[in-house]
């Protein structure tokens, strides 16, 4: 899966940029496991029966070097002006948050040793004590606070975490005070991502514009600092001998880049130790190689169906015939080896950081408009309801590039409308052109759906559904529903967990009956590792989250 950037900073995809790096790795071992039954053998994996595990086992035993691989190397290791996800597989090791993501996606204060709430408009942040920086000086309150506002400058990657804040103080000599408009659910949820992340003042400001970039140091607390960066070549981080918390595993992890068949290659010859495949193809690709596991895990992640206003599919009831005939099982197993789930919402299940029962049993009963294979009761409904709604004269134009996977379910998409007497006809751009389609309007003037693939970084699905509010630039086919706007809002105000997710699932119906978007599939995060090694998250934490720190031997 190609991955693309949304609209909205804090959701999206980022793009896998094709390119060729050298890969001279370390050769290891080879032998034969496999982490997950469901992922071996000759076929596809069954999605249904896939595992999904939020860790691996624990280590036994501490490693020297890792070789790990990167799809594409990091524009920027400044996360608050470029934040790509090969970015932050590589500083979630080095730089921490004031709250920390855990493996199993729920959120805990970090750098923020101590949170309270003196009412619902306030919060206040204890700065751990001892913590300090890679060069050796003191992390302060001083330093929070001024991370934090860079954070929320206008220019900068998650300036729109910070819309509700009113103001943010320094209150104590490890106290800072930040005070909101209206009560905010999610921005503790949101410093455990990057608008978290606590900066040295001193060094981004003595590197200026060169902060993030070869040759500058990483201004961070970690458990692994940063030793160098050679581009084109590789990143390398080590072990800081002064870190504050639990000593690293494996001393020193050098990254290196490649796609498609280079990245596939280097794995299975053993000349890199693992990587975290942003592409499910990547892991199927490897399913049967020897010396390798696999493992599965919670992801936000989900294939979508993002419908326009341009005429197709603005009647919400062609949306709902279209999502009763696709054959989402078909699309699994034949654009992504089984290694997608077919799935009714378009936020996957590691978004349920909180009230996971509820949201489980939510997602259930909402399979029956989004049926993993299409039966003919689920044919005849679509039927009438494009009967009762018209069937559109022209034929809907589905938005996609050549990618494996998104031709399938472009493919797909249109049998599924030809199943239920509508025409489809695809329109296939350039990769390089693609991202086009969710930044620029004029792009997809002339289509009617849009296969696309999204995920958020907060653990709470309401950090999802304001893409349906009225005014929401990702609400491409113009969805208006003062019940559901109003509904929002007030969940993202609500700070009680249990009464947050009765509306996010109330919220939730409201957007997969109207089909603002129509979900395909939930996309596990895939942790493709040496059968040597285990330790680190097999959930999305991995993109927040020091897992570096715990790989190491099985073996002590």
């Amino acid at each position: 899966m190609t991955t693309t950037t949304g609209t909205q900073k804090g959701q999206g995809r980022r793009p896998v940029v094709a390119g060729l790096a050298a890969v001279t790795l370390l050769v290891t071992t080879a032998g034969c496991s496999g982490a997950d039954t469901a992922a071996t053998g000759g076929k596809p994996a069954d999605a249904a029966k896939l595992k999904l595990s939020a860790t691996t086992a624990a280590a036994k035993g501490t490693l020297d070097k890792a070789n790990w691989l990167l799809e594409d190397e990091p524009d920027s290791l400044d996360l608050d002006t470029q934040g790509t996800s090969a970015g932050r597989v590589v500083l979630t090791n080095v730089c921490e948050r004031l709250y920390q993501l855990q493996p199993d996606m729920t959120t805990k204060p970090f750098l923020a040793e101590k949170a309270d709430a003196p009412d619902d408009k306030t919060l206040v942040l204890t700065v751990r004590d001892g913590v300090t920086f890679h060069d050796g000086s003191k992390l302060t309150a001083d330093d929070v606070l001024w991370s934090l506002k860079r954070h929320a400058d206008p220019d900068m990657e998650q300036a729109d975490e910070f819309g509700n804040v009113k103001s943010m103080k320094k209150t104590g000599d490890r106290e800072i005070t930040i005070r909101f408009k209206s009560p905010d659910a999610l921005f503790t949820k949101a410093l455990a991502g990057d608008a978290g992340i606590v900066w040295n003042k001193e060094q981004v400001t003595s590197a200026g514009k060169d902060f993030g970039t070869p040759g500058q140091g990483d201004a961070c607390s970690g458990p692994y600092e940063l030793k160098g960066w050679k581009s084109g070549d590789s990143i390398t981080i080590e072990a800081y001998g002064g870190y504050w918390g639990k000593k690293p595993l494996t001393r020193q992890v050098a990254f290196r880049w490649a796609s498609d068949s280079a990245l596939v290659n280097a794995l299975k010859t053993g000349a890199a130790d693992g990587t975290y495949a942003e592409s499910p193809n990547t892991a199927s690709a490897l399913r049967t190689s020897k010396g390798l596991d696999q493992h599965y895990g919670p992801s936000t992640a989900s294939l979508v169906l993002i419908p326009t206003a341009r005429g197709g599919l603005k009647d919400p009831q062609i949306r709902r015939a279209l999502s009763l005939a696709i054959d989402r099982t078909g699309i699994a197993k034949s654009g992504y080896g089984g290694l997608v789930q077919p799935w009714a919402t378009p936020v996957g299940s590691g978004a349920w950081g909180y009230e996971k029962p509820e949201f489980a049993a939510a997602q259930k009963e909402l399979d029956v408009a989004a049926p993993a294979t299409p039966t003919a009761d689920d044919l005849a409904k679509a039927k009438d309801l494009v009967k009762e709604a018209g069937a559109p004269t022209d034929p809907i134009v589905i938005g996609t590039d050549s990618s494996q996977g998104r031709t399938v379910v472009a493919n797909a998409v249109r049998s599924a409308l030809q199943r239920i007497g509508l025409k489809g006809q695809i329109k296939t751009v350039p990769t390089a052109q693609f991202e086009e389609f969710y930044s620029d309007p004029a792009a997809r003037a002339d289509i009617d759906v849009l296969v696309g693939d999204w995920y958020i970084s907060k653990a709470d699905p309401m950090g999802f559904y304001d893409n349906g509010l009225s005014d929401s630039p990702n609400n491409w086919v113009g969805f208006k529903d003062a019940t559901y706007d109003k509904k929002v809002r007030q969940a993202l105000s609500t700070l009680d967990d249990a009464k947050r997710a009765e509306l996010a699932i109330d919220v939730q119906k409201r957007f997969v009956d109207a089909g603002v978007w129509i979900s395909v599939a939930q996309v596990p995060s895939a942790l493709v590792v040496s059968d040597k090694l285990t330790g680190p998250p097999a959930s999305q934490a991995y993109l927040y989250y020091p897992w570096a720190a715990e790989l190491g031997l099985k073996k002590g």
